[in-house]
């Protein structure tokens, strides 16, 4: 029985070296290239099961131990609504604590998702449109709550 326990060590990450995968980092970036080499310095918690483009190799990262890896052909990609857009980044070292979630990306169902790619600046405007109109209501939501009595959150002196 103890020969169907996975791999949480740096060796759950052999099978990914030369697949193309999905990174997403804790700032919320998504990269998409190939995986060509990481280091052993890997603590794997535990495997998780993606619908779709990722299968069964999507694998979170712990904070402390997780593995530094290389990816090639990387790229950065931006997403509004249904349209995205690809940022070139080329050959990418990513540490480790930084990942949020690794995945190997199935090349067949990769063709079948319903987005639509757009110009990189096109794409990088409308992102950056709803950044500011998010901005603003949240100005006027911080307002609104003082005028009621509420504090606002986050700013000097808050922490206890």
């Amino acid at each position: 029985m103890d020969a169907l326990i996975p791999f949480t060590t740096s060796g759950s990450l052999v099978d990914l070296v030369d697949k193309k995968v999905l990174v997403i980092l804790r700032d919320g970036r998504k990269l998409l290239g190939v995986f060509r080499s990481y280091d052993q310095f890997a603590f794997l918690l535990q495997p998780l099961c993606f619908d779709g483009i990722l299968h069964i190799l999507g694998i979170l990262m712990q904070h402390a131990n997780a593995a530094n890896f290389l990816l090639e052909s990387c790229v950065e990609r931006l997403h509004y609504k249904l349209e995205y857009a690809d940022k070139d980044i080329g050959v990418l070292l990513v540490r480790g604590e930084n990942v949020v979630a690794l995945g190997e990306i199935d090349l067949i169902a990769e063709d079948m998702v319903p987005l639509q790619q757009v110009n990189l600046q096109e794409i990088e405007e409308k992102i950056s449109a709803e950044n500011k109109q998010r901005e603003r209501d949240h100005a006027v939501k911080e307002s609104v709550l003082s005028k009621m009595g509420f504090v606002n959150e986050g700013k000097e002196g808050d922490a206890y």
